[in-house]
């Protein structure tokens, strides 16, 4: 049984306590305390990996609602952002129902982000990869609507401490993230501004050589594979997901070793 499949049909004994519990059980319906404690037996039944990708989905949508109320209202395009990532997960009509009970849990004021995200992180066992894919999404909710608001550029760093990884590191995420976006954006093949973005994309400089240029691109190949993020607990959901952003980098590589082949 996946986890969807377990966390509905196991009540009391598969919620995980802690804040990621508490919101677990408030979109079932479940009152119990906050720090409730899960035994042994119920963990090992709804296994690690299960527990991860429940951790993944709660942390994901709520957080996703508290970046969107960062810069003091939420947009239409921060929402619809949400409703294209469940959209592209395929989620279920209950699936979906919990998600945006989620999305609006974050948005209130009394959402306990630092509890929320220190579970989380211990949930995924500190597995880079896994918090990084959680971080791009979150930064590409922020920029749904093409720009970054100073307060949801703080939330991010903030996030991002929170997590393990450094102001730099987040902020060469947001620079990946924009890539992505204009990127795939355009309809021209292979002009300046496009190839600009596929260097940007591999978070590499155009004057780097070929070796250095197939290392960046194996790097985020195996940072974003789909089979190895979801063994390591990404949600089955979010395997389109992870599937998009390897292309996305496989076709910058593609065209960045079309242009320096072509004669100037």
């Amino acid at each position: 049984m996946s986890w969807w499949g377990k966390l509905i049909g196991g009540g009391f004994g598969f919620l995980m306590g802690g804040p990621i519990g508490a919101m677990i059980g408030a979109v079932f319906g479940h009152q119990f305390d906050k720090g409730i404690n899960v035994s042994e037996q119920y963990r090992h039944t709804l296994g690690d990996q299960q527990r991860t990708q429940a951790a993944f989905f709660t942390a994901l949508f709520s957080t996703m609602g508290h970046i969107a109320k960062a810069d003091g209202a939420v947009s239409r395009t921060e929402i619809s952002m949400a409703e294209q990532i469940m959209a592209q997960m395929q989620l279920s009509s209950d699936q979906r129902r919990a998600a945006i009970e989620l999305f609006n849990q974050g948005k209130l004021n009394s959402f306990p982000l630092d509890e929320v995200l220190e579970q989380f992180r211990s949930e995924c066992h500190r597995r880079r990869n896994l918090l990084q894919m959680f971080m791009e999404v979150l930064i590409a909710t922020a920029l749904s609507d093409n720009s970054l608001h100073p307060a949801e550029h703080q939330l991010l760093r903030h996030i991002g401490n929170k997590l393990g990884f450094s102001p730099k590191h987040i902020d060469q995420l947001i620079d990946m993230v924009k890539a992505q976006q204009h990127y795939s954006g355009q309809t021209s093949t292979s002009t300046p501004t496009r190839i600009e973005d596929a260097y940007r994309i591999l978070n590499i400089s155009s004057d780097c050589s070929d070796d250095e240029l197939k290392k960046a691109y194996r790097r985020l190949i195996n940072q974003h594979h789909p089979d190895k993020l979801v063994s390591k607990g990404l949600p089955d959901e979010m395997i389109k997901l992870a599937s998009e952003k390897t292309h996305e980098i496989k076709s910058a590589y593609d065209l960045i070793r079309k242009h320096r082949k072509s004669p100037r």
